[in-house]
Order: structure tokens, then sequence, then C-alpha cells
């Protein structure tokens, strides 16, 4: 990996750490407000929205300038967002507008790796890419617990009391400042690659022209055997892990008995198996095998489904350490196996997926299209998968039951893909394998 490359990844790091954090903090901020319970998955759907209306536009917008630019846009524009939720914008419109910057950002990071490196180094780039998204989700959602807990309000208290006599701002506010700073290092970090990155076509603000030209991307990809299948794998696992997301933030309460800053700290335990397995990918899974990776899928709904069954209780309760204020205890353990578990076959599955999406994306047209019609697809799937969440939780239905239809869809689903897959492939004189650069 050359320098470049790592400077992209620290970028992508910060940047992910804040929009992890961000959503804890505005759940919290949810709360107190005192919004319905719905609201915090509707957070997820603002965000994503951009993804679907502007995937036109960003994806032409990437392919107008060099990649590096389109960065800092975005970290500008992420940080503006919190800046308004501070000043009394409601967290959903705020998160919507960092949204829209999460959607420039998409087809600039991984549309600048595709550019700087060899095929043959897509698999282990995303590898580290992954494993720093990861590692930012472990972090960021620590940090955001730790920013609306108590522990961090007593320390300020005791040691920056003017802090909190900054006008009529809560703690939750002080946290989403923070954050926005965080966004801020972020873009500082693209000055350095500014001009980093190929430009294929000038910007064209004909949102016909744009929406035809996305058109014929997302029926070039579709018509391609192994775009295809990428695409309908990674739209599957992303939309599915976003809500998994919040169903993990539920099952803590409902299972485990733990509040939000806990619940948050839970999802770092989950996102520890994830780096793992996407690591262990990134060395062990060449591009040209990465459809061996498919069966990891439909095991994941299976783990998915045993968050239905469990619940706290089944060793003795003995705590074993304590971090900012958040207990964890033996008697959670299992529920940590389970999770890691759930995290590393998702890994192991996700990171070759991605990479052989890009690679044909890349092959087929020009990389910021290509990237921006993946995020299209996958936060169609994000949208619908939580508008369905949030209509259960409207109507009140229990929480085991979601989780089982929620496990036991992606294990049928993932089932079909494979079938449709391991057919194909069967009736193709040359194996799809071979059609891989």
């Amino acid at each position: 990996m050359n320098r470049i490359f790592y400077v992209v990844a620290s970028s992508q790091f910060l940047s992910s750490l804040a929009d992890n954090a961000l959503l804890i903090a505005s759940i919290a901020l949810l709360v107190q407000m005192s919004e319905p319970s719905w609201f915090s998955p509707a957070l997820k759907i603002f965000f994503v929205i951009p993804y679907v209306i502007f995937a036109p536009f960003v994806g032409a917008f990437a392919d107008s300038r060099p990649k590096g630019q389109v960065m800092l846009v975005s970290n500008i524009l992420k940080t503006g967002g919190c800046i308004l939720i501070i000043f009394g914008l409601h967290p959903l419109l705020g998160y919507g507008i960092v949204g829209i910057g999460a959607a420039l950002y998409a087809p600039a990071k991984y549309g600048i790796l595709v550019e700087l490196l060899p095929s043959d180094k897509l698999v282990a780039a995303n590898g580290w890419m992954e494993g720093l998204i990861i590692a930012s989700i472990i972090f960021g959602t620590l940090l955001g617990g730790f920013l609306i807990s108590d522990t961090l309000n007593q320390l300020l208290v005791k040691f920056m009391p003017e802090v909190l006599q900054m006008g009529s701002y809560s703690l939750t506010e002080i946290a989403i400042c923070f954050i926005a700073c965080l966004y801020l290092l972020a873009a500082l970090l693209n000055l350095p690659i500014f001009n980093v990155g190929l430009t294929f076509n000038k910007l064209k603000l004909d949102y016909q022209f744009l929406m035809k030209e996305f058109a014929v991307c997302l029926i070039t990809l579709s018509r391609d055997h192994l775009g295809r299948l990428s695409l309908m794998v990674t739209t599957l696992f992303w939309g599915a892990g976003a809500t998994l997301q919040f169903i993990m933030l539920k099952w803590a309460q409902y299972a485990l008995h733990m509040n939000l800053a806990e619940s948050a700290a839970l999802q770092a335990v989950s996102a520890i198996g994830v780096a793992a397995g996407a690591v262990y990918a990134a060395c062990s899974v060449s591009l040209k095998k990465s459809t061996k990776v498919l069966p990891y899928g439909a095991m994941m709904g299976f783990v998915v489904c045993v968050m239905a069954i469990y619940h706290d209780g089944l060793l003795p309760p003995s705590v074993i350490f304590n971090l900012s204020s958040i207990a964890f205890t033996l008697n959670h353990l299992p529920a940590y196996i389970l999770l890691m578990l759930l995290g590393y076959l998702s890994g192991y599955f996700v990171v070759p997926m991605n990479a052989l999406l890009q690679s044909r994306g890349y092959a087929l047209m020009s990389t910021g299209q290509s990237i921006a019609a993946q995020g299209f697809c996958e936060n169609i799937a994000v949208l619908l998968m939580l508008l369905i969440y949030s209509a259960l939780l409207w109507f009140d239905v229990s929480l085991p039951l979601i989780i089982l239809g929620f496990g036991g869809s992606v294990t049928v689903l993932t089932l079909l893909i494979m079938y449709q897959y391991f057919r194909l492939n069967k009736q193709a004189i040359d194996p799809i394998e071979n059609q891989i650069a």
C-alpha cells in the first residue's frame, strides 16, 4: 500500500468514527426530547435517503473532480450538519445533512482505492478499509456511549465546570460539538490529497441526463453475471446490517437489561468480530475465489435467529471489568460470544463481495458511477428494512418475533442468491471465477 492509501484510510477512520458517535448522541438527544421509540431507526432513514435521491449526482460529481476534493467537501458538509443540530435543528434533519456528506463520500473513498491500486490488491485494501471502519464502529460507539454517560458529566463538573456553564447547552449537545471537531480533523487530513484521483467527465447539472446515465450504469452492472451477484449480496448485507444495528440496541435492553450507553458499547463487541473476519478474509481470500464466502451469509442469518431465543442469566452474575461506568459481567459472556461470531461471519462475508463489486464496476464503467450505483441499491435495501422495522415497532410486535423474522429472511434470501449463482456457474462453459481479470 502506498502513502496516499494510508492518508485516505486515516481520514475515513476519523469520519466514520464521528458518524458512529453521532448516531448514539443523536439517539440520546431524541430520548432527551421525549420523542417516540420509532424515531431512532428514523435517524438512519434520514441518513440514507440522500444516498438514494442523490445517487445519480454523487457518482457524476465524484468522477468530475479529484476524489480528494470530494472527500473534503463531504466532511465539511458533515461538520455543518452537527453545527445545525447544536443550534436547534431537529436531529432527524441534521443527521440527514450529515447523510448528504456521507453519500458524497462513498464514491470518493472507494473510487480512489480502485484508481490507486491494482486489482490483485483490492481485497487486501478492502480488508484494511473494513478493518478501520469496524475499528471506528468499536471506538465510535464507545465514544458515543462515553459522551452521553454520567462519567463524562462527573469529569466535566470536577475538572472543566466552565464547559457546562457555556450557554444553555446540554451534555448531549456538547458531545455533538466534540463530534463536529472530529469531522473537521478528517477534512484537514484531506488537504494533502486535494488533487489526488482521476477526472473522468465534466459535471453536467442536467438531472435528466444524470438519471439516464445512472440508469445505464445500473443496467450494465446488473447484466454482468458477477456484477449482479455481488450487487445482490452487498445490497442484502448492508440493508440487514443497518437494521441489525438498531435491533441490537433494543435486544441489549430486552435480553441483557442494559441502558443506552451500555447497549452502544455492546455493538463494539460485535464489531471486534467483524474486524477479525475482515482481516482474515483480506489475508486468505483472493478476488477469483471471492464467491466461496457465500455460505457464510446464510450462517450469519442463522446466528441472528439464535439471538431471538437468547436471554440473560445463563451464568451467575459476576463483574469482570468496568469501562467508563459500563459494567461487563460474566453473566453476559454467552451474548458476547454470540455477537462476536455474528460479527466474524459478517466481516468474512462482505469484504470479498465488496472487492468483487468494485472490480466489476471499474471494468465496466467509471469508478464514481459504479460505486454510486452500489450505494443506491444498498440504501434502497436499508430504507426498506428500516421502514419495515419502524412499522413493526409502531405496531408493538414483540422483539423476539422481529429478530426471528429478520434472521430467517437473511438466511433464505442468501440461499436463493447462492442457488441462482451455482446454477448459472454450472451452466456456463467457463467457470465464472475465470471471468475475473
